[in-house]
């Protein structure tokens, strides 16, 4: 190793390169430390104050102050912000598939013991889901969301005002009422699905319009909630409305009162700039991520579909929405950065299910903005294949006429039927249906596993690194 001469990348000194410490792969090229000073302040990210490293696992940036934050794989250098992403890590690195990490996500939520749970002593087994919440009139007697039995175990038995409030075990013998709900469905089987993806530009409001609107198509009731505050599904479908998803959350407006219906068999719930008011509101509640669902699942049980339109943030309103949501879609663009996006949602959704005991899931996984003529876009959609299997949903080719459609006020069928971008997006509508008339046997579940181990690679650079496409973030 000695005789070469090289400059620290860190402090510029020139120096001898006599350890295989002072030489290190790293982004396309190769680095070099003078010594162990230089290598820490390299493992941290910089000089002091600006001392961050992005999560190989979830893409989040953070200090590293632990040893087991760092880790070498292949020879390469990983960073791990918890023993979770850590884990993650070292399984990517022998073979496990994002898809696998993301089907494992659910079992433990769908298995979670039975809790305890109030409930009124007679007649009023609705009201146990509101009873913490200062409500207006309009809300009471709405059941409460699926997996919300579940809250309790988390936090501290709030005060009651009700008379002859008890505390009884929920159990499936049964022998205590409880609150209305939906019927269970099999894990796979989507009815309320989220779009969602923490990156921007991916297409999440595009697809949760498309989406809706091609499942109305095929006589299926739909309501389509929009809860990113930049109100784009309203503009996208060139409808105005008065009242928002905001009176809903904060005034203790009904639901019915609020949606407008759009299209034939097609409601929608919009919002505009004033939701961003509401993080606010939801912040100061007790059981803040279920407000969402305890304002609309009565209403939702109305449908046959209900999707949701999801911000390119982990805000309060996202929680709500995974909350209240059985299933996520999770658009990602064709292109390098965009799988960023697909861990951080993995992490997500596992915590939504260990953390706020609700059972959802990754129902898809659908590459937008595909260019069959682009290198990446086509690796990009291998990536995801490798990673999530059947899971992975037939990619929606990029058109032009996809960015026309919203300046029309239209959906894509509408402004132009029969393209090869409205031919797609219909494909994912079928999907949705044929999922949820086969019954979801659990085919859907496991269909992850059984394409081999997952390749690592970054696309376009084979065997380069595990967990790549975070490292770009």
């Amino acid at each position: 190793m000695g005789g070469i001469s090289e400059t620290c990348s860190v402090c510029g000194t020139g120096f001898e390169v006599q350890f295989r410490y002072q030489m290190e792969e790293k982004d396309g090229g190769f680095s070099f430390f003078c010594s162990q000073k230089c290598l820490e302040k390299s493992q941290l990210g910089g000089e002091a104050g600006a001392a961050l490293a992005t999560c190989d696992a979830c893409a989040k940036r953070f200090t590293p102050d632990l040893v087991s934050q760092v880790l070498y794989v292949a020879g390469r250098r990983h960073y791990a912000c918890s023993l979770g992403c850590r884990t993650q890590l070292v399984r990517e690195a022998k073979g496990v598939r994002l898809g696998d990490i993301a089907a494992a996500a659910a079992v433990p939520a769908e298995g979670l013991p039975s809790t305890r749970r109030e409930v009124p002593a007679a007649g009023g087994a609705r009201a146990a889901a509101e009873a913490s919440q200062p409500a207006a009139p309009e809300r009471a007697g709405r059941p409460s969301a699926p997996g919300a039995a579940a809250a309790p175990a988390m936090r501290p038995a709030e005060p009651r005002g009700q008379q002859g409030a008890i505390a009884v075990p929920v159990s499936p013998a049964g022998g205590a009422k409880r609150a209305a709900q939906p019927p269970q469905r099999p894990a796979g089987v989507p009815r309320c699905l989220a779009v969602f993806n923490h990156k921007g530009g991916t297409g999440k409001t595009t697809t949760a319009v498309s989406v809706a609107a091609g499942l109305a198509a095929r006589g299926k009731r739909v309501l389509l909630v929009d809860t990113d505050a930049q109100g784009n599904v309203s503009v996208s479908l060139g409808a105005g409305a008065e009242r928002s998803l905001y009176h809903v959350l904060v005034m203790g407006l009904r639901v019915a009162d609020a949606i407008k219906t759009v299209r034939p068999n097609l409601d929608l719930l919009p919002s505009n700039e004033t939701l961003a008011a509401a993080e606010l509101y939801l912040a100061g509640r007790q059981n803040r991520d279920r407000v969402l669902s305890d304002r609309l699942s009565a209403a939702a049980a109305d449908y046959d579909y209900v999707v949701l339109d999801c911000s390119p943030s982990l805000s309060l309103m996202n929680q709500n929405a995974l909350v209240l949501a059985d299933s996520v879609l999770v658009p990602v663009a064709c292109d390098y950065l965009s799988l960023v996006g697909v861990r951080q949602v993995i992490k997500t959704v596992k915590n939504v299910n260990a953390l706020l005991h609700h059972p959802v899931q990754i129902w898809g996984v659908l590459p937008t903005f595909f260019d069959g003529r682009a290198k990446i876009a086509r690796e990009a959609v291998s990536t995801m294949t490798q990673h999530f299997g059947e899971r992975c949903l037939p990619p929606i080719r990029q058109a032009i006429k996809v960015k026309e459609a919203p300046a029309q006020g239209q959906t894509i069928f509408e402004y132009a039927p029969g393209t090869p971008a409205a031919d797609d997006y219909l494909t994912v509508v079928d999907r949705i249906i044929e999922s949820r008339e086969r019954g979801a046997t659990g085919s859907d579940a496991g269909a992850a596993r059984d394409q081999g181990s997952w390749s690592t690679d970054r696309p376009g650079a084979a065997t380069e690194r595990p967990g790549a496409a975070v490292a770009g973030a």
